[in-house]
């Protein structure tokens, strides 16, 4: 989440910073809302800090009409070195002193509150874009993945290291990876510690598209702005049905997911209104 120092173009929104947190930032113009993680002193490792802004910039999201993207970045070499291990994962640490009793338990359930984030990433109807300046390791392509799109620079890399120091990537970090690169390149990566380049990511569906460093967040922006000419409620659904499909095998229920869909669209404002240009009338 850490794009390359570099002084903002004309083409980018300029926006108005709406927090001033010392570890992140969040900054909103035309319906983008822009979360840029700032830590360099230690490789914008994702503190508690940073995870407490996401939280707020994916309610914010969710709740507000006039916001359509969720752009997470960040500032240096690093998008993000993934989280910061001197601080606590979650926020529901077990009490020390019963601790040892169910040490499993205490520690699944304070996971989960961290999974929580990325499962609330994934299921907000509105797209959120990984902007990847740099060297994207552990929960930061555990979050890339749980998010719709992902953009980075020739210079960045992936990589889910966590089998080096003796566990596995669990917060979707083996499980997402592996739904989205499939099952090869899962065990590349999360079982052989394997980091992957741009390019390769590409090649790989980790990451859509390789813009160049020199006008990468112009290009971001800029397909963000795509974005938002598009209806809400279909992106909404187009979201949700595509997650479904990939969940759902058989090709039976995934029409019948398309059917629902579309009736649910056909009679929409948006849809009435723009398909009038083309000489449809609604039966």
């Amino acid at each position: 989440m850490s794009p390359q120092d570099s002084q903002p173009q004309d083409s980018q929104p300029q926006p108005t910073p709406a927090t001033g947190e010392e570890d992140a930032r969040l900054t909103e113009q035309d319906g983008i809302l822009t979360l840029t993680i700032d830590r360099q002193h230690k490789r914008n490792a994702i503190s508690a800090q940073v995870t407490e802004l996401l939280w707020k910039a994916v309610d914010l999201l969710a709740d507000r009409d006039d916001l359509r993207c969720l752009v997470i970045t960040g500032v240096g070499p690093y998008f993000t070195a993934g989280m910061d291990l001197s601080q606590p994962v979650g926020n529901r640490p077990g009490n020390p002193e019963t601790q040892h009793v169910h040490p499993g338990w205490n520690l699944r359930r304070d996971y989960r509150s961290h999974h929580l984030l990325y499962d609330e990433l994934e299921s907000v109807e509105k797209p959120i874009i990984i902007a990847a300046n740099g060297t994207c390791l552990g929960a930061g392509v555990e979050m890339a993945v749980s998010c719709d799109f992902r953009f980075c620079t020739p210079q960045a890399e992936f990589g889910v290291p966590e089998v080096h120091i003796g566990i596995i990537a669990g917060s979707g970090g083996t499980s997402r990876l592996t739904r989205l690169v499939g099952p090869a390149w899962g065990k590349w990566m999360a079982m052989a510690g394997k980091r992957v380049g741009a390019e390769q990511a590409k090649q790989i569906g980790l990451v859509h598209e390789v813009f160049p460093a020199e006008t990468f967040m112009d290009d971001v922006y800029a397909f963000c702005r795509e974005l938002t000419t598009i209806p809400a409620e279909v992106l909404g659904v187009a979201k949700l049905t595509i997650d479904m499909y990939a969940d759902v095998q058989d090709r039976t229920v995934q029409r019948h997911i398309d059917r629902l869909a579309t009736t649910s669209l056909s009679y929409s404002p948006d849809f009435l209104n723009r398909a009038a240009r083309f000489g449809f009338k609604p039966r």
